[in-house]
């Protein structure tokens, strides 16, 4: 918690507390002159006493006011700063994450540590800046001035403290593991919410619509029934205090009535030292909000820097080596690389070995759970390899900025992903400078040039999250338009032809042929036809290439190769 709270500006809470500090001045303030009043005033009949004391609590109320004004204005204000920072700082480093990290925390744990966990900070910084600081302020200034007023009634705390604790800390004790157990139940629940709505196609396709509301069901219930209680045992301090705070009042108002009757005590004197006991039994109440509410924060705090402190499995060289776009001089070479996922006790690579230049078409075929995409994620760097090398034009990636070697990569992913706006702003994602010359040739060598040309609003036609609004298909193609917008030594498609007809694919290939003459090209397939016509074939099989060559070479020579191409192909379509 204090290694969040750090990042709070000193200045501005230092602000706060000088605001709340006037605050509390005044209120500790303001009984003793109603005590002056009733003693000074009332009982001599002195009118203008009572109004000029009277004129003077207002000044002094005014002034309160404006403290607490003051007081609210900069802890909200600086609560809210360190919230944007927290989660400013959560995003930067899930940003640097490899996908190792975002398997380990998952994307719903990961966006309530975003959102929630970081509220709960807010709120705990907020009520430090206010309320902590005026609660012991209150506390000790009120328990001194009733100490002042009369010596013999602050007795009835000896016994009112000790139950106000006790009360207190029953409720605690029960409810801060409740509170620490909702941050949990908030992930599930948010787990079980978003694989819904992402996955709102097949539950309908498969009719699963009940099965999955009971499921949520099931995660809304077991964190309403946590809420309900944690916010039982917290609603239960309020009725205590307020019983402990009237017997208070009755012990006061029977010993101060003794006290008064034997001329032992003013009556003024016994109005104020109620006002201060009630001051004293508020200040527990909210330093006991406070206990409460920080558990919870420390909570969330842990979350949060589980986040933060997590040490990035990829980084830059302190020296990186500078890299340029080579073009028709691109080269691209794996020098027996191996991978293995964390933990994992099997290499999911094993000794890759090629080379490629500028013009080759490399593409990469093997079955499910091969290591297809494992391949091609190593290329940007998105999993960093265990032993060997891999050299784009020459450079080792390792020894290259990430941000620079991912400027000369084109990459189309498995899933389509598009993002809401336009197709114009989804196109320019690759190429923030790409002219509309540029986009339109883009959107022809991807196939996209027709159907977004018969859309009304051309490339300004909205898009929605995720692509929604086209087919798969539609939304291969512009993801490969934006991939081939971009200037690139290297052009990396991860089985992204998979949704299209054989006619389209087949069209989109040859125009890969003929307009993308510079730069290597990277194709994983699953259908045969996509890769007959690649410079170089790499079989993969449980991680390892099994084959290496032309659609010829390895139709004659390679039993793997030759299982997958009869499997899709007729004798007549070999060719």
């Amino acid at each position: 918690m204090i290694k969040v709270i750090k990042k709070i500006s000193f200045t501005s809470a230092l602000i706060a507390v000088g605001f709340m500090v006037f605050q509390v001045i005044s209120d500790l303030y303001l009984p003793n002159m109603t005590s002056n009043i009733i003693d000074n005033g009332v009982a001599e009949g002195d009118i203008g006493y009572i109004w000029r004391i009277g004129g003077i609590m207002m000044i002094i109320s005014l002034i309160s006011i404006i403290a607490a004004f003051g007081n609210a204005f900069f802890a909200t204000r600086e609560s809210q700063r360190l919230g944007r920072k927290l989660r400013t700082s959560i995003y930067q480093k899930v940003e640097n994450f490899s996908i190792d990290k975002f398997d380990k925390y998952g994307t719903a744990s990961l966006i309530t540590r975003t959102t929630n966990d970081v509220n709960q900070i807010q709120m705990v910084v907020q009520m430090f800046l206010r309320l902590m600081i005026q609660a012991p302020i209150m506390l000790i200034g009120a328990s001194f001035l009733a100490y002042q007023k009369d010596a013999q009634l602050t007795k009835v705390f000896f016994v009112v403290i000790p139950l106000a604790i006790v009360a207190i800390g029953g409720i605690m004790y029960f409810a801060v593991p409740l509170f620490r157990s909702m941050q949990k139940k908030t992930d599930r629940l948010n787990l079980v919410f978003r694989e819904e709505l992402t996955g709102v196609r097949v539950i309908r396709a498969f009719n699963k619509t009940d099965y999955e509301t009971n499921r949520f069901d099931q995660a809304n219930r077991d964190f309403t029934h946590t809420a309900i209680k944690v916010n039982t045992l917290v609603a239960l301090m309020l009725p205590l205090m307020t019983l402990i705070m009237s017997g208070t009042n009755i012990g006061i108002t029977w010993f101060g009535g003794q006290y008064i009757a034997d001329m032992q005590l003013q009556v003024g004197n016994m109005i104020a030292f109620i006002t201060y006991a009630m001051q004293i039994l508020i200040s527990f109440m909210m330093l006991s909000m406070i206990f409460v509410m920080v558990p919870r924060a420390q909570a969330s705090a842990d979350r949060i820097n589980e986040i933060l402190d997590e040490t990035d499995d990829i980084t830059d060289k302190k020296q990186p080596e500078r890299i340029s776009l080579a073009k028709e001089n691109a080269t691209l070479q794996f020098d027996h690389v191996n991978f293995r996922y964390a933990d994992a006790d099997k290499l999911a690579l094993e000794d890759v070995h090629f080379k490629a230049k500028a013009g080759d078409t490399v593409a990469i075929i093997g079955g499910t759970g091969s290591g297809k995409t494992t391949f091609v994620n190593l290329l940007p760097r998105l999993h960093e390899i265990e032993s060997g090398s891999i050299r784009l034009n020459g450079h080792d990636i390792q020894n290259i900025s990430q941000h620079d070697l991912r400027e000369l990569i084109g990459f189309v992913p498995q899933t389509a992903v598009l993002f809401r706006g336009t197709i114009r702003e989804n196109m320019r994602y690759g190429n923030a400078e790409a002219t509309e010359d540029q986009i339109w040739q883009a959107l022809k060598i991807a196939q996209a040039q027709d159907f977004v040309a018969e859309m009304p609003d051309g490339l300004d036609s909205h898009v929605e999250q995720g692509g929604g609004n086209f087919s798969g298909g539609q939304r291969q193609r512009l993801a490969i338009a934006r991939a081939l917008i971009k200037e690139a030594d290297l052009y990396v498609f991860d089985d992204s032809f998979s949704a299209l007809d054989f006619k389209t694919d087949a069209n989109l290939r040859q125009a890969l042929q003929e307009e993308m003459t510079d730069g290597i090209m990277v194709i994983v397939a699953q259908r045969v036809s996509t890769i007959m016509d690649a410079d170089m074939i790499l079989v993969l099989e449980a991680g390892q290439v099994v084959g290496k060559g032309t659609h010829k070479e390895l139709l004659e020579n390679n039993k793997t190769y030759q299982e997958i191409v009869h499997s899709q192909l007729r004798e007549e379509d070999l060719g």
